[in-house]
């Protein structure tokens, strides 16, 4: 592992060496020159310095006694009694790995442990359960600390987290006290001989997927969105074993107390919807956006966008598909204007249908979907409204007779 560091001895001109850094990395303070959180370690100072001001120094990796850790934990994610859907997802790929590099399938349940036995259905052989009624409200340092306690203690080689709101608090703390790294929003998994984890995700805004490992620490952690990764079909008898963990006074001290719980209205979601019309840049205004809201009423589907429509305050952004919005993964997605960049792309690519209506044919989305049509939208949507309509009115009558 590198490390930057800076020969104080050596600087002979301070303001001169300061402009070497295109990032404004470095700052002059009483003590000598600094390197900011501004880094990008890309080494231009190290290279430019005349007289080695900037070195690179190599460091012994913190390495761990490998053997001491093994197979997969999932975090059972859940909400209001229920476990999170991700939850389902992230087992059958723990399964999938496990497979492939030996060991068992755990899943970590904190709170709602009625729930532990459904977990064995989608292919944990253990569910470990903290199940203290004081733990089915979410607190954050109390559900750290238990998730610390079992990994402690089971040692698991690999943790998934599902990327919830809960979840992308969790994981990072949980990181934190192992010393670990965390691969955030990861979109495939894969694992090796050496049982290291392959985590990979998105970078440089979509334009390249980058391979992250941590081979030299356990546990090795990944958070993962909903509708990414495909759940696993429920098996009716399943094999496995639930394991009720004590809880120690010590593990729920906390600074916060839940007074009140006052339920959020549930909104309809996309990453739920099975049918979804999505409009891009190709709208005019933000009154076409109703134009497209028609249709998806029509399809009995949900209304979603680009990222600049939601940059434009033209739809809200629990709407915005991509790698910056929403993973969806409906059986229908109608795409209006759509120009299929990267990152949108990354956000529904695991689509069963995708139908792309754009004027302009060279455009990207038509190399993801699998139909399309090469035409004006304003022209098409009304039509194909109307056709839809007209199909209801048609099946509706001869319902009835």
């Amino acid at each position: 592992m590198r490390k930057l560091v800076l020969r104080q001895e050596a600087i002979a001109d301070v303001e001169a060496f300061l402009k070497l850094c295109p990032f404004g990395a470095l700052e002059s303070t009483p003590s000598g020159v600094a390197i900011t959180a501004g880094c990008k370690m890309c080494g231009l100072c190290v290279k430019k310095s005349k007289h080695g001001e900037a070195v690179f120094v190599e460091e012994d990796a913190r390495s761990v006694d490998k053997s001491l850790w093994s197979g997969i934990c999932v975090y059972a994610d859940h909400e209001e009694g229920e476990i999170h859907p991700v939850t389902f997802e992230l087992l059958g790929k723990a399964r999938e790995l496990a497979a492939k590099a030996g060991g068992k399938v755990y899943a970590l349940l904190i709170g709602c442990k009625d729930k532990a036995p459904e977990l064995l259905h989608y292919g944990a052989d253990e569910v470990h359960v903290y199940g203290d009624e004081r733990l089915n409200d979410f607190r954050i340092e109390p559900y750290a600390a238990v998730f610390e306690d079992f990994v402690r203690d089971v040692k698991p080689a690999v943790i998934f987290v599902g990327a919830t709101p809960l979840g992308r608090q969790l994981a990072p703390r949980a990181a934190a006290k192992f010393r670990t790294g965390l691969t955030a929003d990861c979109t495939s998994l894969d694992i090796d001989e050496a049982s290291n984890l392959i985590q990979i995700r998105p970078a440089f805004g979509g334009n390249i997927m980058a391979q992250i490992s941590t081979p030299n620490h356990r546990p090795q952690m990944a958070t993962v969105r909903y509708k990414v990764m495909n759940a696993p079909a429920r098996q009716e008898n399943p094999s496995g074993s639930v394991i009720e963990r004590s809880v120690d006074d010590a593990l729920l001290k906390s600074g916060i107390e839940t007074l009140h719980v006052a339920k959020k209205e549930k909104a309809k979601t996309i990453e739920a919807a099975e049918i979804i019309v999505a409009c891009g840049r190709g709208l005019k205004s933000k009154d076409d956006v109703a134009l497209a809201k028609r249709l998806a009423d029509a399809l009995g589907g949900e209304l979603a966008c680009t990222r600049p429509l939601v940059e434009n305050g033209w739809v809200e952004a629990r709407r915005q598909i991509g790698l910056s919005g929403r993973t969806v993964r409906p059986k229908l997605i109608i795409t209006l204007g759509v120009s299929g960049s990267v990152q949108f792309v990354a956000g529904m690519k695991g689509s069963e249908k995708i139908f792309a209506i754009n004027k302009d044919e060279n455009a990207s989305i038509f190399k993801t979907a699998h139909y399309g049509i090469v035409g004006d939208l304003y022209e098409i949507v009304p039509m194909l409204e109307k056709k839809i309509l007209d199909n209801k009115i048609s099946a509706g009558k001869g319902a009835k007779a």
